[in-house]
């Protein structure tokens, strides 16, 4: 992610990132899918450092039979990009209450 000029994360912070980060991608997947169409869904974010921070987020998503020709990896990669977006919301939002 870019410097957003951020201070250090606490680990309840990282702890809110990630959790931000993987509800936001499994909303934009929930959004797209009916849940019985979904055979396994697994969202991962991971926090590596404090300051810099350096967000990892992966989808993993297998769908029934059914849902054969449906593009998964296009879903997969909104489903990341949902998660940084929600992501920068909140860093952004720590940036706005440490600057007051």
């Amino acid at each position: 992610m870019e410097d957003l000029g951020i201070p250090e994360l606490t680990s309840d912070q990282i702890e809110e990132l990630c959790t931000i980060a993987e509800e936001a991608a499994r909303k934009h997947i929930h959004s797209k899918l009916k849940k019985k169409s979904i055979e396994t869904l697994t969202v991962c974010a991971e926090v590596e450092g404090t300051k810099p921070v350096n967000l990892n987020v992966d989808v993993d998503i297998e769908l029934s039979p059914s849902m054969e020709s449906f593009n998964v990896q296009k879903l997969t990669n909104e489903a990341v990009g949902e998660a940084f977006k929600a992501a920068e919301k909140y860093l952004r939002s720590l940036t706005c209450h440490t600057q007051k």
